[in-house]
């Protein structure tokens, strides 16, 4: 019943948009203007307004100015017109989260040390299952913060730099 529906909603907005007018003019500044609503269009241009044209473009052409803009543009920008601010921009957040992590490892750390020692010095088995639990606790974020490591060091060694490469950024944007 869903995909019924759907097909005759699709099949509808289709024909509306077939049927849309589409106008386009010229201003006294030479800016060319589309618009599929008479009433958008000045008095005076009315006249001169070629109904029915929608602009066409090639799409090798749009492909190219995408991929290759002009030498100057394609110095400081990568494919996509991301420039150097990005990448770095990027890259320093990867380093500052791995700092963070790091440092979140080493109080982790210290904390299961603790539970440790209290632990062993503990006489009661109520009071150390007790402790037990807490470090068992402590021992499952030391391993979710290893792995998040792990994937901060690819971010920044790994796919970070294959991505800058994939979209022909400067290698000096991504090392540090």
């Amino acid at each position: 019943m869903k995909q019924t529906l759907f097909i005759i909603l699709f099949i509808f907005l289709i024909s509306q948009i077939s049927f849309a007018q589409v106008y386009k003019w010229v201003d006294e500044k030479g800016v060319t203007h589309f618009t599929d609503d008479m009433t958008q269009l000045p008095e005076k241009d009315r006249s001169k307004a070629k109904g029915g044209q929608v602009p066409q473009e090639n799409e090798d052409t749009k492909a190219e100015e995408e991929l290759a803009p002009n030498k100057k543009e394609n110095s400081n920008k990568d494919r996509l017109g991301r420039g150097e601010d990005y990448w770095k921009g990027l890259v320093d957040d990867w380093r500052k989260k791995l700092r963070e992590l790091q440092d979140k490892l080493e109080v982790l750390r210290a904390k299961y040390n603790e539970l440790t020692e209290k632990h062993n010095e503990s006489r009661g088995a109520t009071v150390r299952n007790t402790i037990r639990g807490e470090r068992d606790k402590v021992k499952v974020e030391i391993d979710q913060c290893r792995t998040q490591i792990e994937e901060a060091r690819s971010m920044l060694e790994k796919r970070i730099p294959e991505e800058a490469e994939l979209y022909k950024a400067k290698p000096e944007w991504v090392k540090r």
